[in-house]
């Protein structure tokens, strides 16, 4: 596993390891120690993977588990955004390495989806650093080699692209595509070009969805997500603005998507 020269230009470190926890969890660690950020931390298996709201995420060998360290990024109420770059840079890094093209879609809010399945997921932790400092490590879980069976949503992975859509190939891809999205992104100010590229691969834009949340479901029209990231949705009461959920597609008729450009 290694850094291309463009993002070990940027004075951005990696380590690797056999087996971890977590990375996430030592990404943070080695934050709380006194570590600048810019550190990719990646292992081949995981003991204790989880995603969103603390489930638990299968780690075999085979697949890719890497998580980076970033100190002081932008303001933290920007640091969210930080999953949209995140899910920018992997469909790109997805297509360079398998020319996966339309095949890889982004599911709302931090999930890449392949056939339908998921593929990946996207793990945003933030803490408050001894010093002051407010440190964001952003971990991503991609199926490459195998999926997990019996969830209750369909899962993939990209083993029929065969050894050019190894976690080897795919994770230098997608430190170099993240470091160029993370540079436009620019702390939060060049959010509007991230917004755009995301809503260019999204899953079930213009298309009837159903949004699971703490207070029950809602279904409506997927129009946009907004300038701070939510998902903007059309329903039988009017337009809702929804901050955190689970989304389910094709739960109606599609309708025909606008473009990105077209989306307010």
């Amino acid at each position: 596993m290694r850094l291309r020269d463009e993002t070990a230009a940027r004075s951005w470190r990696l380590e690797s390891f056999e087996e971890l926890g977590s990375t996430n969890d030592e990404a943070m660690e080695r934050g709380r120690a006194g570590d600048p950020g810019g550190l990719w931390i990646v292992a081949a298996r995981q003991s204790a993977g989880r995603g969103r709201l603390g489930r638990v995420w299968s780690s075999p060998p085979g697949n890719l588990f890497a998580s980076l360290l970033l100190v002081d990024p932008a303001p933290p109420d920007r640091a969210p955004q930080l999953g949209f770059v995140a899910g920018v840079a992997l469909i790109e890094a997805l297509r360079e390495v398998a020319g996966a093209g339309d095949r890889v879609a982004l599911k709302w809010p931090n999930d890449a989806l392949f056939d339908g399945g998921k593929l990946a997921g996207i793990l945003l932790e933030a803490s408050q650093l001894p010093g002051g400092a407010f440190a964001c490590v952003v971990g991503v879980g991609v199926n490459c080699a195998s999926h997990p069976a019996g969830l209750p949503y369909p899962a993939s992975d990209l083993s029929e692209f065969g050894a050019r859509a190894s976690r080897e190939n795919l994770f230098p891809a997608f430190a170099d595509c993240f470091a160029r999205w993370f540079d436009k992104w620019s702390g939060g100010d060049g959010f509007p070009l991230v917004r755009e590229a995301w809503l260019a691969s999204a899953a079930g834009l213009g298309a009837q969805i159903e949004v699971a949340r703490g207070d029950g479901r809602l279904k409506g029209l997927f129009r946009t997500i907004d300038s701070r990231g939510r998902l903007v949705l059309d329903a039988d009461a009017g337009e809702t603005v929804i901050e955190a959920g689970d989304i389910f597609l094709s739960v109606g008729p599609r309708v025909e998507s606008r473009r990105p450009e077209d989306q307010t």
